[in-house]
């Protein structure tokens, strides 16, 4: 996006996303001072990001000449509480205690229940606790503010029916990567790449630009095809996402470079890697939480030696051109062809 014109829509995304917290902090303050302070600890954790997603929404709705920006805004918030929903429950599920180069609300809750005496274990509980309290308070508010746009009925219901898609998909992609890392199955790279398609690309790429769209009134088709450049643009992030997951510097990331290994997270480069004999080498290393770095440094040159990573990398370049391919295909309007070449460029070569 242009410096200018994102810098423009950032600004007026925050203020609303700003005063959805700020009124349900007072609101908080009607009850105690033990559930506001949960309250704060979700408004730290929701702020700061790159705002993909509400920017894709807002940046659709404009450009293919939609009138409803108050509705645009809303629906926004809604996609962006969803994501902080569902990012809080996915590091719950994988046991995580930082997000975003900081420590997560289970982290949070758990060190100040630590300081007051708390055994280690039960202040995990409470930390977890509170997560998943806040997680689901944040998918309850994300449904009620796409619910609250002011649209005709059948309107409201179809951005109301892609929200809920972007959820039932979600639950399946993080079902199935769960069973992956557990070996309830051996998934091939088809398998996969549904698995990142349902859990992430869908509710991140998919559902924003369907529901900015929707509320342009635009075309259904011309939905649906934007439909198909958002999971093609998702599985591009996604790969990318691995990859510095792995080999990612986490000074710039904000993330681990070897959760991704401790944990036996179950990813294209693992699956490019495995039945190779430098993975096998050092398999019985990969999903050991223990590791040390050197252990980890193993494994990595393991994906490196059985040509993993360049797989992968190659691949990314093939989802690129599929979904320059896409966008070129698709008859958008210039200005939301630029915008969502540029996320491809971006999604090829972001290091964060």
């Amino acid at each position: 996006m242009a410096d200018s014109r994102t810098t423009r829509m950032r600004e007026q995304f925050e203020e609303r996303f700003e005063a959805y917290f700020a009124e349900q902090t007072t609101r908080a303050t009607l009850h105690d001072a033990r559930f506001r302070e949960l309250w704060e600890r979700v408004r730290l954790l929701a702020h700061g990001g790159k705002r993909v997603r509400p920017l894709l929404l807002l940046t659709a709705h404009d450009d293919l000449g939609g009138r409803r920006r108050d509705d645009a805004l809303r629906a926004a918030v809604g996609v962006e509480l969803l994501h902080n929903a569902l990012v809080i429950h996915d590091d719950i599920i994988d046991g995580d205690l930082e997000r975003r180069g900081g420590p997560n609300i289970t982290a949070a809750f758990a060190s100040d229940a630590r300081a007051r005496g708390i055994r280690p274990r039960e202040a995990r509980g409470w930390g977890e606790t509170m997560a998943l309290l806040a997680g689901d308070l944040l998918l309850s508010a994300a449904v009620r503010e796409v619910a609250r746009i002011d649209a005709p009925v059948e309107l409201r219901d179809q951005v109301l029916r892609i929200l809920d898609d972007g959820v039932y998909l979600a639950a399946s992609g993080e079902q199935a990567d769960v069973a992956f890392g557990l070996g309830l199955e051996r998934p091939d790279t088809e398998s996969i790449r549904t698995m990142m398609h349902r859990k992430t690309a869908c509710y991140s790429f998919e559902t924003p630009l369907r529901v900015g769209a929707a509320l342009a009134e635009a075309p259904e088709q011309l939905g649906h095809r934007l439909g198909e450049i958002g999971r093609s643009l998702g599985l591009l992030f996604q790969m990318r996402d691995d990859l510095l997951g792995v080999f990612g510097t986490p000074a710039i990331t904000g993330k681990s470079a070897s959760g991704d290994l401790r944990e036996g997270k179950v990813t294209l480069l693992v699956a490019y890697a495995r039945d190779t004999p430098a993975w096998e080498a050092v398999a019985a290393l990969w999903g050991r939480a223990g590791i040390g770095d050197a252990e980890v440094e193993l494994l990595r040159e393991a994906l490196e030696v059985s040509g993993a990573r360049k797989r992968l990398e190659k691949e990314i370049e093939r989802e690129a051109a599929h979904a320059l391919a896409l966008i070129g295909a698709a008859r958008l309007p210039s200005a939301l062809a630029a915008e969502l070449r540029h996320a491809v460029r971006v999604g090829m070569e972001r290091e964060a």
